[in-house]
């Protein structure tokens, strides 16, 4: 009988992991230098092709042996990456993770505690509940938080949590929003959202008033639940923050209730200069973060935060295997009501070992930084004479285009760079036309990177 491939974990775990992590990052240093830029070269069809050729059967009826398969695919993997590490890959909300956080997931993997009930996960839970009840209070001091996913979940468990405690809501949203709130309102049920004009890129404060001055009346007739607006610190567009403390000033005249999407925005908390620019975040009920945007994790890192804690309760469920009664009463945690999924992994372990490196100060510093970078890049860009500058960016998102492109140019420079590994930009549409965009997440990044960036973009744009 042969002898089983070793585990990760116990204390023959780290020594049996020690040289495959020399395999697996030298693999990774290969795939970054043969890449030689931000993104694969060849489009789909190459990498396709590559991979392909690469694996030739993806179960092969022999294994090929652990050296081997973890070198030949982290170096296709890392050769096929669109990596935001590079200064030229700026189009999304794509962070590059800290090494120390990502040194924090593997430990996370190795251990492989599940969040699912306190005999998996005996330290991690007791960090989770710690570490989330701080990021809560950044915002409110009674608040408390669950670990998502990312924004998307938050969204989906903020508009559950209002459903729950007050019945059918109707959800009003700005047009600026993200796609998730319109996609959890279906996924509840929930009557088709109203979206409120955003004409400047953020919410009108006065169409909102006029909506729920015309919603409230008929709502309350019918004996429906309240209204449920959803502002955004931080808009994936343009990196826009709702005027917040006029949209609680609302909700709160109406009787409403207050979800704040901060995915992107919400990292400004760590910074001392910055932070002001989220007043009005502690009078939501719910609030998105997301730290594997402005807090330089790797996926997964979100969370909902809930001003009332007992809001959270909606979600406690039982499973006598995880969760019996008696346990609970003996003074077992109870972890299925910190999550509507069962099984997921300790997501908490790389954001606290994040916290405890970097501090307040020091995660608050990358905040800055990135900031100041989007701000120089708007410089550069409005006084280049080929560019036009949407606006001066909120966060760290920058929108331009070149000012002899239309909008089929536009969208052709940016597949071009795309298509040829060079650099890899947003878009976004705004004012009826569609723009670059730069989301700049990495704080190493140079302003010459940026002066490159917009040589390329100058050098493939179709006159």
């Amino acid at each position: 009988m042969s002898t089983p491939p070793p585990l990760s974990g116990g204390t023959p775990g780290p020594d049996a992991l020690r040289p495959l992590l020399s395999t697996v990052l030298d693999a990774l240093r290969e795939g970054a230098t043969q890449r030689r830029g931000p993104l694969p070269s060849g489009g789909p069809d190459a990498v396709r092709a590559h991979v392909e050729a690469t694996l030739k059967e993806a179960i092969p009826a022999q294994g090929f042996g652990p050296d081997e398969a973890l070198h030949t695919l982290t170096r296709l993997a890392s050769q096929g990456a669109a990596d935001p590490a590079h200064p030229l890959c700026v189009a999304h909300l794509h962070c590059p993770p800290l090494a120390v956080a990502t040194a924090a997931d593997l430990a996370a993997s190795a251990l492989n505690p599940s969040m699912d009930s306190w005999d998996q996960a005996p330290a991690a839970s007791a960090l989770e509940a710690l570490v989330t009840k701080a990021l809560a209070q950044e915002i409110h001091p009674q608040a408390d938080a669950l670990i998502t996913t990312g924004g998307t979940e938050a969204n989906q468990l903020a508009l559950l949590l209002a459903r729950e405690k007050h019945g059918t809501v109707q959800l009003l949203t700005g047009e600026n929003a993200h796609h998730s709130l319109h996609r959890a309102a279906w996924l509840l049920g929930l009557p088709d959202p109203v979206t409120i004009p955003a004409p400047a890129g953020a919410m009108d404060p006065a169409a909102l008033d006029e909506a729920l001055t015309d919603l409230s009346p008929r709502r309350l007739r019918r004996g429906h639940g309240p209204m449920l607006v959803a502002a955004t610190a931080g808009t994936t567009d343009a990196g826009l923050i709702d005027p917040l403390p006029d949209i609680a000033d609302l909700c709160e005249a109406h009787g409403a209730r207050l979800h704040i999407d901060a995915a992107y925005g919400g990292g400004l908390l760590f910074s001392p200069t910055r932070r002001s620019q989220l007043d009005g975040l502690d009078r939501a009920h719910t609030v998105t973060l997301d730290l594997h945007k402005l807090g330089w994790q790797p996926v997964a890192a979100g969370l909902l935060a809930a001003r009332d804690p007992a809001d959270l309760g909606v979600l406690n469920h039982t499973a006598d295997y995880l969760n019996a009664e008696d346990d609970s009463e003996a003074g077992l945690p109870d972890l299925l009501g910190r999550s509507l999924r069962t099984s997921r992994r300790p997501d908490i372990l790389k954001i606290a070992v994040t916290l405890r490196a970097l501090g307040r100060e020091g995660l608050g510093t990358l905040v800055d930084q990135v900031c100041a970078l989007a701000a120089r890049f708007a410089e550069l860009i409005e006084e280049h004479p080929g560019f036009e500058l949407y606006d001066r960016p909120g966060i760290s998102t920058v929108l331009f285009r070149p000012y002899a492109a239309d909008d089929a140019q536009v969208a052709d420079v940016r597949r071009k760079l795309l298509h040829n590994g060079k650099a890899v930009l947003g878009r976004a549409r705004m004012d009826g036309r569609l723009w670059l965009k730069a989301t700049l997440l990495n704080p190493h990044t140079q302003p010459g990177d940026l002066a490159t960036l917009l040589k390329l973009v100058e050098g493939n744009t179709v006159r």
